[in-house]
């Protein structure tokens, strides 16, 4: 078999493998014929916009967006037609359908190094495409509900998958082997990751609750609930580059820092800016500093290490989405279809890219910063250019 580590706290100079007995049941790889690429999906349009390439093959709306991690002009994008989809900025002449699904493609992750896609749907069935060998698939089934999402582990083959049947699923996709559940959410589990380092993992439900979870024995650490944490579902999650701490957001308008070691919440409610659902968290590369969108229409980046609001940033409609581009600016997906990008300095809209007609629901950065791709109801994906947000990742913005 072959192991992919996961750390030990205990040590961190050393690695934990899970073996042949950490092994419950074994999927089958999936030998139906690879299904082919259209031979023009990328249908003309001639909509005025911002966009550098926009992708139209889908027939659905957009719910999600990734980019390869390696290769800059790839990427994929999944929906409510039930179909995803890969496709190259600038290359409107190739595309390969993620065909098998049978209900709209909820969730999209490329692992760390490229080599491979994973897509999950409405229908519980996860599909992950080698994307090294002429996008070879396999079916990896377990969960009863439908997937809500999926990540990698940061330097293996370990896939996570939270469903709305209440249950969190791990899998090693070289082997196609299922290697554990983590049973304790009493709703639906809306969001999750496993920490940079790969040592933990945090699950956020529709049950008010985080999680955090030890991935190779499958316990439960820390149950984090009840005052001074949400009142209402887990809505997103995201966790800073020195695994210590996880901030989500609630349906509730609320925001919470938690530290993951002792899994106690560390800002006792000095967050509470917002007025309606949270609907995106994302730490900008420091650490530092996060920013925060929901529903009352505003983005408001925090000074973590010292609990205070650095700026609001005020959008027509509700905020879906966000991306850290570099180190000081982070880009908005929007209900009113555009996307901006703000100076997280500053709190001004440096940029409004226009091209799609309805609510931006996902968006996502190519490899060397210089497009970020936005996928929106209306069923399209456009691609802007960022270069020049990139240029300035070197530019410290906390001064």
């Amino acid at each position: 078999m072959n192991a992919q580590p996961v750390h030990d706290d205990e040590d961190d100079n050393g690695e934990v493998f899970l073996d042949e007995t950490d092994i419950i049941h074994e999927v089958s790889m999936d030998n139906e014929d690879l299904p082919e690429a259209d031979d023009d999906p990328e249908l003309e349009d001639e909509e005025d916009g911002d966009f550098v390439h926009k992708f139209t093959a889908h027939t659905g709306e957009l719910y999600t967006v990734t980019c390869s991690p390696t290769d800059a002009s790839l990427v994929a994008t999944g929906g409510g037609d039930d179909r995803g989809f890969l496709w190259k900025i600038g290359q409107g002449d190739w595309a390969f359908e993620l065909q098998g699904h049978g209900d709209s493609v909820s969730s999209l992750a490329f692992s760390y190094d490229g080599q491979c896609l994973a897509s999950g749907s409405l229908d519980g069935i996860i599909k992950v495409w080698d994307v090294s060998r002429n996008f070879e698939g396999l079916n990896l089934e377990g969960p009863g509900g439908s997937i809500e999402w999926l990540r990698w582990h940061p330097r293996g083959h370990l896939l996570l998958a939270g469903s709305d049947d209440f249950s969190i699923w791990m899998w090693n996709t070289d082997t196609a082997s299922f290697l554990k559940t983590f049973i304790g959410h009493g709703n639906s589990v809306t969001c999750g990751d496993f920490t940079p380092d790969g040592k933990i993992i945090c699950t956020g439900s529709d049950d008010a609750t985080l999680r955090v979870w030890n991935p190779r024995s499958g316990e439960s650490i820390h149950v984090v609930q009840g005052h001074p944490y949400h009142t209402d579902g887990l809505t997103c999650l995201t966790i800073n580059s020195t695994s210590t701490l996880a901030l989500s957001g609630s349906k509730d308008g609320s925001v919470h820092i938690v530290n993951i070691t002792t899994g106690n919440v560390v800002d006792n409610n000095a967050l509470s800016s917002h007025s309606d659902s949270i609907e995106c968290v994302g730490f900008a590369p420091s650490g530092s500093w996060a920013a925060v969108g929901g529903m009352d229409k505003n983005l408001i980046i925090w000074d973590i290490e010292h609990l205070l609001p650095r700026g609001t940033c005020e959008h027509e409609d509700g905020v879906t989405c966000l991306a850290w581009l570099g180190a000081s600016y982070v880009a908005t997906g929007c209900v009113d279809g555009k996307v901006r990008v703000w100076d997280s300095r500053s709190g001004e809209c440096v940029k409004t890219f226009t091209g799609q007609s309805d609510s931006i629901q996902s968006l996502a950065v190519s490899a060397n910063g210089d497009y970020l791709v936005s996928a929106s109801i209306d069923g399209t994906a456009c691609a802007f250019e960022v270069e020049n947000f990139r240029r300035k990742l070197h530019q410290s913005p906390w001064k």
